[in-house]
């Protein structure tokens, strides 16, 4: 495993398992399994509606808290609400998150941002970030924290590589982690004749070539699976390098051609809509 060291110390491991679009029973199961593979970090969210779900699973696996790096995100419905974090603890069955994150920059997220400073000050979370946010959102956050983020969590991939938000963030000292880092499953950018090519050179999956780029780009990567093999081979990623010349070909690669596209009607309804996370199983 490598490990990015965030701006504040805390160091993160740069691949873990994400949970988006799995459900309780899902999701509890491939935790637990990502866990007995090797895996060490795990990201959810309020929205997931499976936070008790993941909570089980590192309960499950018998490896000590302090070992596992657990991310989860604030909704923009309970930004205004003062026991959003102890709310999303007791989901967890954790006394502590090692990152927290404001989902989206919908609704008062400057409040949900000073309440995520709050608990981070009192040591209930290790460190805070962002996550959908642009740079014209980030400056904002940065000209008026006490704590400054120490993550980005947005789409990245080869087809969307995000080359000037990175200078910005790098510039800032703020990690990026990459969710659908594979492409959001588009079978054209798996099936590149590229990746097909280094995957035959380095005995290794298309998906895994993928990954591996992201790792040598400095990206945190938390691919979703749940299937068992999936989320082994995802893990697999520490035993082979890409050259420069490879790595220059994948940079090549970049159409700036996301799969999701935010817009103010959605940041909108993402302000009003409540996940039923109380009743979560």
């Amino acid at each position: 495993m490598k490990y990015a060291t965030l701006n504040n110390g805390v160091k993160m491991p740069m691949a873990g398992i994400g949970t988006f679009l799995l459900t309780p029973d899902e999701a509890e199961a491939s935790v637990l399994s990502a866990l007995q593979c090797g895996y060490r970090l795990i990201d959810t969210a309020n929205a997931y509606v499976n936070e008790k779900a993941v909570g089980r699973a590192m309960k499950k696996s018998g490896i000590p808290r302090d070992e596992i790096f657990l991310e989860t995100k604030l909704w923009p419905a309970f930004y205004e609400q003062p026991d959003a974090v102890e709310k999303t603890l007791q989901r967890l069955d954790t006394d502590y998150i090692d990152l927290l994150l404001i989902h989206q920059p919908a609704g008062n997220y400057v409040a949900g941002y000073r309440q995520m400073e709050k608990a981070y000050q009192e040591g209930k979370v290790k460190a805070i970030g962002l996550s959908n946010f642009n740079e014209k959102q980030i400056q904002e956050i940065l000209d008026i924290c006490e704590v400054k983020p120490a993550v980005l969590q947005t789409e990245v991939h080869p087809y969307s590589q995000e080359k000037e938000l990175k200078k910005f963030l790098d510039k800032e000292s703020i990690v990026i982690q990459a969710w659908y880092p594979l492409g959001h499953g588009d079978k054209a950018l798996r099936e590149e004749p590229l990746f097909t090519e280094l995957g035959e050179k380095y005995g290794k999956t298309n998906s895994q070539i993928i990954l591996r780029w992201h790792i040598q780009c400095g990206n945190i990567v938390i691919p979703a699976s749940k299937n068992p093999a999936h989320i082994k081979d995802n893990l697999d990623l520490f035993d082979f390098s890409l050259t420069d010349e490879e790595m220059a070909q994948i940079a090549a690669m970049d159409r700036k051609k996301r799969y999701y596209t935010s817009t103010p009607e959605m940041l909108k309804r993402y302000a009003e809509m409540v996940p039923d996370v109380d009743g979560q199983k």
